[in-house]
C-alpha cells in the first residue's frame, strides 16, 4: 500500500509505503519523492519478459571467437567462461517482480548491485547472444520514490535486503560507469535516456543520505562491497558500521559517477539537471587531495571522525586514477606500490590489501589481501586511464595468467584468488564477475582492443608478439569485425595486421614505440603489411 500526503513542514509531497516484509510488515516507510523518479520508465513499465534464457549451446556461435594458438589453454578457459556465465542466467517470476532475465552467481540467490555492474562489463562482449545489460534494468525497477535503490534484492520476492538507513543497504555506486561502458561499445543513445533518470536519482539519494558535513561520504564494509578490510579504528564492527570515518572509495565513486552523469548529461541535452553534480566534483576533489592525501604513504587514505589518516593501504584508494583526481606531481609515487613487492606486486595482482598490513593474510582473507578480478580489472582501467599502458599490460598478463593457471588444474573459476600461490578460493564455477579475467581482460590487455562506439574509434595496441585475433567482435549495434595479428621477433616491429569489418571505423594501431591511425572501409578485408 503506498499513501501520499503533503508534508507540513517541507511543504513537499510525501510518500509512505507500508512494509510487506515479515521484519517490516505494517511498518511505515516515509519517503520524500525525487523529481527523476517520476522520469524512471523501469517503473512504469510493470510488464515482465518470461522468456526463458538460452542456453550456451544455443548461442556459442554469436560470441565473438579469440584466436590465440600459442596459447589454447587461454581460448578453453574462454569458451569455459562463456559456459558457465550462460548456466548462471535466470529467468524471472511473477514471485520477484524482475522485469529482465539477468546474470547471477550469488550464494544466496539473491541479486547484488555492484556484481551485477560488473559482470555487465564483460556481459557486452556477448550482447549479441543475450541481453546482459538488461540485469540491471531488475534494479531501476525497484528504485524507491526518493530515489533509493537497495545494493541486494531478495531473488525470490523482489523485496529490498536492507532497510535504506543502514550503512551497508546499498553502493557501491557504479551503475554510470557500467551504462556508460555499454553506451561507449554501442552508441544506444535510447538506453542512456531511459536510464539517466534513475541513475541520477539514486546519485543524489546517495548524496543526501551518505556524506558528512564536509561533503565526503561513508559506507560500511559489506556498503562499500569489501566485507571485512580491516579499515576502521577499534570499537567499530569492520563490516556493519561507518567508523564514523570518511571513506576513501566510496568518496571517489562518487566523483567518478558524477563525472558520468555530467558526460551523459551533454549527451543527452540535459545540463541544467547536473550543474549540482559539477560543483560537487570540484568541491570533493579539493578536499580528497588536501585532506585524504598521506603525505607520509604517499596514498590516499581513509579519514577517521578526529581528523587523522589511516595508515591502511587498499586497493579502494586506486578508484582516484579512474574517477582522474590525481594531479601529475603526485601520479608516480600513488602508483608505485603497484609495483612495489613489500605492496600489491605480489606474485598473484593485484591483492586487495598492502602486503605489509598487519592484517595481510596470504592466502587471501577475502578483502585482507585476496585478488579479485573486479577490483584488479578497476586498477586496470584506472591505468588506462592515465596513460600508464605497460604497467596495465604487466599487471593485467600477471593476473590472467595466475587465473589460468588455477583453470589448468581445476578447470573452474574462483570468487578471489590467493595473492601468494596458485589457488583459487571461496565459491567456485564463480562466472559472475570473475568473467571479467578470461573475457574483458583478454580481449582489452591481453589483445589491447578498445573500441569507442560513439566516436567511430578502435585503439589496437598490440604487445603479444605470438600470432592472434579474435573474429566477430561487436561494435555497436551490428557491427562486426575480424582482427588478426601476425606473429613478430620484436615488440618493436610494426605489426602486421588484416582487419575484416563491414563498418567503417579509425583503428589507432599501437606497438612498441610506433603509432599509426588507419580508416578502415567496411566490407573490405584491410591489410596492413609494413
Amino acid at each position: 500500500m503506498i499513501l501520499v500526503f503533503l508534508g507540513h513542514v517541507t511543504a513537499q509531497k510525501t510518500v509512505i509505503e507500508l512494509g510487506t516484509e515479515a521484519w517490516g510488515k505494517g511498518i511505515k516507510k516515509l519517503y520524500i519523492p525525487n523529481k527523476f523518479v517520476a522520469e524512471n520508465d523501469f517503473i512504469k513499465n510493470t510488464s515482465q519478459n518470461f522468456i526463458d534464457p538460452p542456453t550456451f549451446s544455443q548461442i556459442k556461435d554469436k560470441l565473438p571467437e579469440p584466436i590465440w594458438k600459442a596459447n589454447n589453454d587461454a581460448i578453453i578457459s574462454y569458451w569455459k567462461a562463456w559456459e558457465i556465465a550462460f548456466s548462471n542466467l535466470h529467468k524471472v517470476t511473477a514471485q520477484n517482480g524482475f522485469v529482465s532475465p539477468y546474470i547471477d552467481a550469488a550464494f544466496n540467490g539473491n541479486i547484488f548491485m555492484w556484481d551485477t555492474s560488473f559482470m555487465t562489463l564483460f556481459g557486452r562482449y556477448g550482447s549479441r547472444a543475450f541481453n546482459f545489460q538488461g540485469s540491471l534494468d531488475n534494479f531501476y525497477n525497484k528504485q524507491r520514490p526518493d530515489g533509493f535503490i537497495c545494493r541486494q534484492i531478495y531473488g525470490s520476492n523482489g523485496e529490498d535486503s536492507f532497510e535504506r538507513y543502514d550503512p551497508s543497504s546499498t553502493g557501491p555506486n557504479i551503475l554510470p560507469w557500467a551504462e556508460w561502458e555499454y553506451y561507449n561499445n554501442f552508441n544506444d543513445k535510447t538506453r542512456l535516456a531511459k536510464v539517466f533518470p534513475a541513475l541520477l536519482a539514486y546519485y543524489n539519494w546517495f548524496n543526501l543520505n551518505r556524506t558528512w558535513k564536509d561533503g565526503t561520504y561513508y559506507s560500511s564494509g559489506w556498503g562499500c562491497g569489501m566485507d571485512n578490510q580491516p579499515r576502521l579504528q577499534s570499537g567499530y564492527n569492520v563490516k556493519w558500521s561507518n567508523g564514523q570515518m570518511s571513506w576513501i572509495d566510496t568518496t571517489l565513486q562518487e566523483i567518478f559517477a558524477a563525472k558520468f552523469l555530467i558526460k551523459m548529461a551533454i549527451e543527452l541535452d540535459r545540463e541544467k539537471d547536473v550543474k549540482n553534480l559539477q560543483t560537487e566534483v570540484q568541491e570533493l576533489t579539493k578536499f580528497i587531495n588536501e585532506k585524504m592525501w598521506n603525505e607520509n604513504l604517499h596514498f590516499y587514505t581513509d579519514v577517521f571522525k578526529d581528523g587523522s589518516l589511516s595508515n591502511v593501504q587498499s586497493i579502494g584508494s586506486y578508484w582516484a586514477l579512474l574517477a582522474d583526481v590525481v594531479p601529475d606531481n603526485r601520479l608516480d609515487k600513488f602508483i608505485s606500490p603497484l609495483s612495489d613487492p613489500k605492496k600489491f606486486n605480489r606474485p598473484h595482482r593485484v591483492p586487495t590489501l598492502a602486503a605489509d598490513n598487519p592484517d595481510y593474510n596470504a592466502d587471501g582473507g577475502y578483502w585482507r589481501g585476496s585478488v579479485w578480478a573486479p577490483t584488479t580489472y578497476m586498477v586496470l582501467r584506472g591505468l588506462t586511464q592515465v596513460h600508464q599502458d605497460s604497467l596495465a599490460y604487466e599487471i593485467g598478463k600477471n593476473h590472467f595468467d595466475n587465473v589460468l593457471k588455477v583453470f589448468n588444474t581445476t578447470g573452474t573459476f574462483f570468487e578471489n584468488y590467493s595473492p601468494e600461490k596458485v589457488q583459487g578460493n571461496d565459491r567456485k564455477n564463480f562466472i559472475g564477475w570473475t568473467g571479467l579475467t578470461p573475457i574483458a581482460v583478454l580481449f582489452e590487455y591481453n589483445f589491447g582492443i578498445r573500441a569507442d562506439v560513439p566516436h567511430n574509434k578502435i585503439v589496437w595496441d598490440v604487445r603479444l608478439t605470438d600470432e592472434f585475433g579474435v573474429k566477430k567482435y561487436p561494435f555497436g549495434t551490428d557491427g562486426s569485425i575480424d582482427f588478426y595479428c601476425k606473429s613478430r621477433n620484436d615488440t618493436k616491429k610494426m605489426p602486421q595486421i588484416t582487419i575484416k569489418s563491414n563498418k567503417d571505423f579509425t583503428l589507432t594501431l599501437l606497438w612498441n614505440g610506433g603509432k599509426k591511425d588507419i580508416l578502415i572501409k567496411g566490407k573490405k578485408i584491410i591489410k596492413h603489411d609494413l
